[in-house]
């Protein structure tokens, strides 16, 4: 079998910091070769990604500058892909709306993985494409839609990357975009009243730069608040492993939160409040807590109790890269076998 994963030419496959969408293709992609599916990733130019890879665009373009030429560049990226992959692959695995309407066009099977918010004119937009496999990255996720070929597989890691520290310092981290619905102020606002040190890592999107500028800024003083800037994976590593709890304050429907599992692959228990995939990402006790408010995350960081090898146990058991591989090779022979075009040689 060989299998087509067409992802945004924006950042590359894997991102050197801000991009999780894109690790999720690097991390699926080198785990479907190791189990035998010969893998194309369409991704830019500077791609490091262990697989064949094949571009039009050589560089990088992020952060986005202007919304509409990124359009027609993700536009043009991805008809060329889905072109170039119905010649040669068995299933073409997409990562956008947009992506997956090239359904059209092609008699292989078209996946689209469902990595943003539920929003109704996109869900209006899927139920004129019910050939389309979609797959949720949470239960959460999949109730608020209605696809008839729909299915969950949670995302997986490669738990290897991640170090394991079973000493903390003590200090609280956050890790994500500055932006409102991240609730990175809630993260300032547990580290004032408990007086804990946090350290935040993220990318400054424009469209959140005065958010930044009002709410995040004038808290930065280097020693209770620090900001250090997006974390490539040895900054996550040093910076998740090393802390008492990471903050997840979620103000929105997570479809995910890849950094939640990130932080417990390095033994760090994850303070979150509850919003989409949370609750089937944390389990309460084992690998941290969902709160209800800053108030009870204030408590619960006052009362940490966490075994950091049992917390990484956890993450090897529900989301390593095997198990979602399995998931996805499932898929994939299941829709190829209803497809009926002869597999490729």
């Amino acid at each position: 079998m060989k299998a087509a994963l067409v992802a945004a030419p924006f950042i590359s496959v894997p991102p050197a910091d801000y991009g999780g969408t894109e690790l999720f293709v690097a991390h699926l992609a080198e785990g479907l070769q190791s189990a035998g599916i010969e893998t194309i990733v369409y991704a830019n130019g500077e791609s490091t990604v262990g697989t064949e890879r094949r571009s039009i665009y050589s560089l990088s373009e992020w952060p986005i500058k202007s919304a509409e030429k990124a359009w027609l560049r993700e536009l043009n990226h991805e008809s060329w892909a889905v072109h170039d992959a119905a010649k040669g692959c068995d299933i073409i695995h997409v990562q956008s709306a947009q992506a997956a309407t090239l359904s059209r066009f092609t008699r292989q099977a078209v996946v689209l993985t469902l990595h943003g918010p539920h929003e109704a004119a996109l869900s209006e937009l899927y139920a004129f494409y019910p050939d389309v496999y979609y797959v949720c990255i949470s239960d959460a996720q999949c109730k608020q839609e209605a696809m008839p070929r729909m299915r969950t597989i949670h995302h997986g890691i490669d738990i290897s990357r991640y170090r394991l520290v079973e000493k903390k310092q003590q200090y609280l981290s956050f890790i994500g975009r500055i932006a409102p619905i991240k609730g990175t102020h809630l993260a300032v606002d547990v580290a004032k009243r408990t007086g804990i040190p946090l350290k935040i890592a993220g990318d400054i999107q424009p469209i959140n730069r005065e958010y930044f500028e009002r709410k995040i800024k004038p808290e930065i003083d280097g020693n209770l608040v620090e900001y250090i800037g997006p974390a490539d994976l040895e900054a996550k590593n040093e910076l998740l492993g090393n802390s008492m709890a990471m903050l997840f304050p979620i103000q929105w429907n997570e479809p995910f939160g890849l950094v939640m599992v990130e932080s417990m692959a390095c033994g760090t228990p994850v303070l979150a409040m509850p919003g989409g995939s949370v609750q089937e990402v944390v389990r309460d006790g084992v690998s941290g807590y969902t709160c209800r408010s800053v108030r009870e995350m204030v408590k619960r960081t006052k009362n940490l109790n966490f075994d950091p090898v049992a917390i990484r146990s956890y993450v090897e058991e529900n989301f390593s890269i095997e198990r979602m591989v399995r998931g996805y090779v499932a898929l994939y022979k299941e829709a190829v076998a209803k497809s009926k075009i002869p597999e490729a040689a």
